[in-house]
């Protein structure tokens, strides 16, 4: 009894900075393990509290192997670690606005109506990092967002139908851009270049692509270099907000909803 009670006279200041240092990382993994763009990253904190635990408790072996996995994830995972970075910080751009809820609504009526008339289409919506790179393959818009321009643009007869669209904030930047096409292999053979095309340049940036099928006319977002097919109206248009809004749209939800209930109440 006594050895521990010298043991923490002597090193209590070094387990309580140990104790926070591994409540900071544990906040941390449970934060980045929602996101599948932070899972590589969370798995090296784990790494890293390993590493702390054994160095202070002088567990040579067990550091040393915890430091050489953690650098080896990070050398074998730089572009998923890039983007995990890059995502922490993405949500500031598109803000809680009406600007941005309006963006949503106008994006699902457009949607809706090149899916209804099988025409294929390819957007990517900005959010943190700039596609000016991607925007310089295309032809430059610069206009409002409207279903009608969307539909003249994609379809089939004209010159930029086969390109993406680059939506930056509110606007048409750009349209007829060549985006990157990824190189990972596709376990379903069926996923068209307009798909991989979306994957690739969400595994490039942190933007968001939305995909209209032209031989289906089924939408699909791909997000963090992962594809979410075959989405209903309904889901494309909360998934969507859920992206752009984020807490805010849960929380504008919960207030329309409380309404609904108050109004019900009067009645």
């Amino acid at each position: 009894m006594s050895t521990v009670q010298e043991y923490l006279t002597n090193y209590w200041k070094s387990l309580i900075e140990l104790v926070v240092v591994v409540a900071f990382l544990s906040v941390g993994y449970r934060y980045l393990s929602e996101r599948s763009s932070g899972r590589t990253l969370a798995g090296i904190l784990i790494l890293v509290a390993i590493y702390l635990l054994a160095h202070f408790f002088e567990r040579r072996l067990i550091e040393n192997v915890a430091f050489f996995l953690a650098f080896a994830l990070v050398v074998i995972f730089q572009q998923e670690l890039r983007r995990s970075f890059v995502d922490l910080g993405s949500r500031g751009l598109f803000a809680s606005t009406k600007g941005t809820a309006a963006l949503v609504d106008q994006l699902q009526l457009a949607v809706r109506q090149l899916s209804s008339k099988r025409y294929g289409a390819l957007f990517a919506l900005e959010r943190s990092m700039e596609l000016n790179s991607y925007l310089e393959t295309g032809v430059p818009i610069d206009s409002r967002f409207t279903p009608e321009l969307v539909m003249t643009i994609f379809h089939p007869k004209t010159a930029l139908h086969d390109g993406g669209m680059i939506l930056r904030k509110t606007r048409i930047e750009g349209a007829g851009c060549v985006f990157p096409i990824s190189q990972r292999e596709m376990a379903d053979r069926s996923i068209g270049l307009r798909h991989r095309a979306a994957i690739g340049m969400t595994e490039e940036s942190d933007a968001i692509a939305v995909v209209v099928s032209e031989e289906t006319g089924h939408i699909s977002i791909a997000v963090a270099g992962e594809l979410e097919r075959d989405l209903t109206l309904e889901e494309f248009k909360d998934r969507l907000e859920t992206l752009l809004l984020g807490d805010d749209h849960d929380e504008d939800d919960d207030d329309e909803a409380e309404g609904k209930k108050d109004g019900s109440k009067d009645n």
